[in-house]
């Protein structure tokens, strides 16, 4: 591997001494009492007793653990705790709640929704899901105190002295995700990554499927003492709102769904101003029942977090093909430009981009470019002829996959690589999905992700990890019901092509890795824990509610390759609250996509390593002032590799940094299990230590009576990792 590191790293010295010099003081960011750190979701910690010249005596302080992982290494745990008044409040993989001594690791408290009847619902697997974090709140004079987050569709208020449901809350103490979306939906919607708290008003996002027939992504406001709807923001926008007459479709806000938010959002407390980023319109690879820009997927949006009236939006991705939905929450930071402060808001993206804007009115901090992209695409699409690429901040990910960029960590392995390469056409950034193929590069993933980025505000530096991992997008002809075979497995492979073919693949062999193999689902599960794991969903998997009974018949019978009499035995098992059916329209518009994608492939080699040169996984440093990439560092490690004497190559990553006035960017999130102290000023690696199970979250840190801790959750169960269920906890 070929290293530029050695000029960035001067540069990064001679700027951090710059930007230290001209430093602003800030007040203390002390705790972790939000997600991200701080409502401006920074991940930036003011404490300073862990340096770079003592972190090598971190040791483990406690370790905490509910014991619920899934022995099938499923189950994950995303969760970045919170701490408030010494107590430390996070999520287990079933999505347990708890509360711990936050010096002592000592549980306070422990709240099991499984164990509350009224959100059960008959869902099986409804506690392995994922959340990656919770929300704390309380009233002006401080007698209420509760802690809201989520289980799948229902969004809980927890009194965070007691551990106990707020029962005048909502409905019996949680809210239904499913309702108040102003219209009906059999869709799948679950709380993943916690929203933010405005005075007494409860902003919260929502995941949905990536299907045609996804439920509406609109973001709400509700009362934190009642739970009563306080506002909604469209992000399909209806007649009568800005951005309605954008939609060549009319009838667009009856019919579409997505436009979500699901990665998160900052707040603006003083100005009252929520930043929200959105995901793309359902129906991620074919828009041709969607022509247009398709407001306000893939967006920005600066709301009024009192009213929800929209005060600007920057659309970062136009008429969404490649699901390039916005993957984390922006960072709020204050910079000086051109001798000017600049109240300003970041968002890096999943294709290794940050962009910049005033946070009062959206003007662009830095120059953005509309650039033409190819437009030649499938029959009945309609690509979008331009996309915004900003001059300023520089990527910080890789933008091309080219030949030259195949392994050649052995001749073998590169010709090999070489040529499943060229079977894969396209290789230019938004060239349309086709049949013959394209590079999604940096990948669906990315690029940045949900973890988000971290933004020390003294030095106005960006911390960003990135996975730099190909993925091939190959499109397909939706295959059609065979006119002259109606059994059940004959259409239920119809309904495989229809919602299953996109993930585990044309021949339901999966990845590999996020995505298992349905190949002999029979030997493993039986056809009522199949019809479950459809019905409900399990872990990143999200539930099919909507397909109707008879489908699911049909389906069971495909997959199990069991006879109909036996299918229809197991669909009457289903409890009547769970047998719902998609609405006309969204059964319509699903029954109308002519192409789907032969699954979320990514570009490795029989030994499970990246076809692509290193580095595979990086930790990146950026000047938010200057827009420069000041350093570009490996994240992670094979060790097996290393002892071959091949130079650190970085692994796919999952989770985010922390950076602290100490000096010093906090990271685990990579494959070997490991959590890093990197020196802030030039990516060196100052500590490293080994964790039970990988961690993929973003690590907290708080001090109290002045010893400072990093907490971090070690839930595994990605990209081939095994399961873990305990927080690890390190102190001097």
């Amino acid at each position: 591997m070929k290293t530029r590191l050695l000029p960035l790293l001067c540069f990064a010295i001679l700027i951090y001494a710059s930007c230290k010099q001209g430093s602003t003081k800030i007040e203390p960011y002390s705790g972790w009492p939000a997600y991200a750190g701080s409502k401006d979701g920074i991940r930036y910690s003011s404490n300073q007793e862990i340096t770079a010249a003592n972190v090598g005596q971190l040791k483990q302080v406690w370790i905490y653990s509910t014991h619920d992982k899934d022995t099938a290494n499923r189950s994950q745990n995303q969760c970045n705790p919170i701490m408030v008044d010494g107590i430390l409040y996070g999520t287990s993989p079933k999505l347990k709640l708890f509360a711990l001594n936050a010096a002592t690791g000592e549980q306070k408290w422990l709240f099991d929704p499984a164990k509350d009847d009224t959100t059960n619902n008959g869902d099986p697997m409804a506690y392995y899901k994922v959340s990656r974090g919770v929300i704390y709140w309380q009233n002006n004079d401080g007698g209420e105190k509760r802690i809201f987050y989520s289980v799948g569709a229902k969004t809980w208020a927890i009194d965070a002295e007691s551990g106990t449901p707020v029962r005048s809350f909502g409905n019996n103490g949680y809210l239904d995700l499913t309702k108040d979306l102003g219209r009906d939906t059999k869709s799948f919607v679950a709380g993943t990554t916690p929203g933010v708290v405005y005075k007494d008003v409860l902003i919260v996002g929502d995941r949905v499927s990536e299907s045609a027939d996804a439920a509406p992504g609109h973001v709400r406001a509700y009362d934190t003492r009642t739970g009563k709807l306080r506002w909604i923001f469209h992000t399909i926008p209806q007649p009568g709102e800005p951005g309605y007459e954008t939609w060549q479709d009319t009838a667009a806000y009856k019919k579409f769904g997505g436009a979500n938010s699901w990665s998160g959002m900052s707040l603006d407390e003083k100005r009252g101003i929520v930043y929200i980023p959105t995901g793309s319109i359902g129906g991620d690879f074919y828009g041709g029942f969607r022509k247009g820009k398709n407001l306000y997927s893939n967006s920005l949006l600066a709301l009024d977090a009192g009213t929800g009236k929209l005060k600007w939006h920057f659309q970062v991705i136009h008429h969404d093909l490649w699901d390039r939905d916005l993957p984390a929450n922006p960072n709020l930071v204050t910079i000086v430009k051109d001798g000017k402060k600049i109240d300003a808001v970041a968002q890096i993206t999943k294709h290794g981009y940050i962009f910049m804007f005033d946070r009062t009115n959206g003007k662009p901090i830095f120059q953005i470019e509309e650039k033409s992209v190819p437009t030649k695409a499938l029959p009945g699409e309609e690509v979008w002829p331009t996309q915004p690429i900003p001059t300023l901040p520089q990527p910080f990910a890789r933008q091309m996959f080219n030949p030259e960029d195949v392994t050649d960590r052995t001749p073998e392995v590169h010709a090999e690589m070489l040529a499943k390469y060229n079977q894969v056409k396209n290789r230019i950034m938004f060239t349309p999905p086709s049949k013959e193929g394209g590079w999604i590069f940096p990948g669906f993933d990315g690029g940045g992700e949900w973890g988000g980025a971290a933004v020390d505000p003294e030095t106005k530096i960006l911390y960003v990890n990135c996975s730099e991992m190909p993925w091939a997008q190959v499109m397909i002809d939706v295959p059609k019901a065979n006119a002259n075979d109606n059994s059940p497995q004959a259409l239920g492979h119809v309904i495989y092509n229809t919602n299953c073919i996109g993930c585990h693949g044309a021949e339901l062999k999966g990845n590999g890795t996020s995505y298992p193999s349905l190949v002999n689902i029979g030997k493993k599960y039986n056809a009522d824990q199949v019809n479950g794991i459809i019905t409900n969903g399990r872990n990143m998997m999200p539930s099919f509610k909507q397909i109707s009974p008879s489908d699911k018949k049909n389906l069971l019978a495909f997959l199990l390759k069991i006879p109909e009499a036996k299918a229809v035995k197991e669909i009457a098992k289903e409890p009547v609250n769970n047998r719902v059916t998609s609405t006309a329209t969204e059964k319509k518009m699903v029954d109308e996509i002519p192409y789907a994608m032969n699954g979320y492939n990514r570009f490795l080699d029989k030994y499970g390593y990246p076809g692509i040169k290193p580095p595979w996984g990086t930790l990146n440093a950026v000047d938010l002032t200057s827009g420069k990439l000041l350093w570009k560092v490996p994240l992670g490690e094979y060790a097996e590799l290393s002892k071959k004497g091949i130079p650190v190559t970085g692994t796919e990553n999952y989770g985010g940094p922390l950076v602290t006035k100490g000096g010093l960017v906090f990271i685990a999130a990579t494959k070997d299990e490991k959590i890093r102290a990197f020196d802030k000023r030039t990516g060196k690696v100052v500590w490293e230590a080994q964790l039970p199970a990988a961690g993929y979250a973003t690590p907290a840190t708080y001090a109290i009576d002045g010893k400072q801790y990093i907490v971090i959750a070690c839930g595994g169960g990605k990209i081939g990792s095994k399961s873990g269920d305990s927080y690890v906890c390190f102190g001097l």
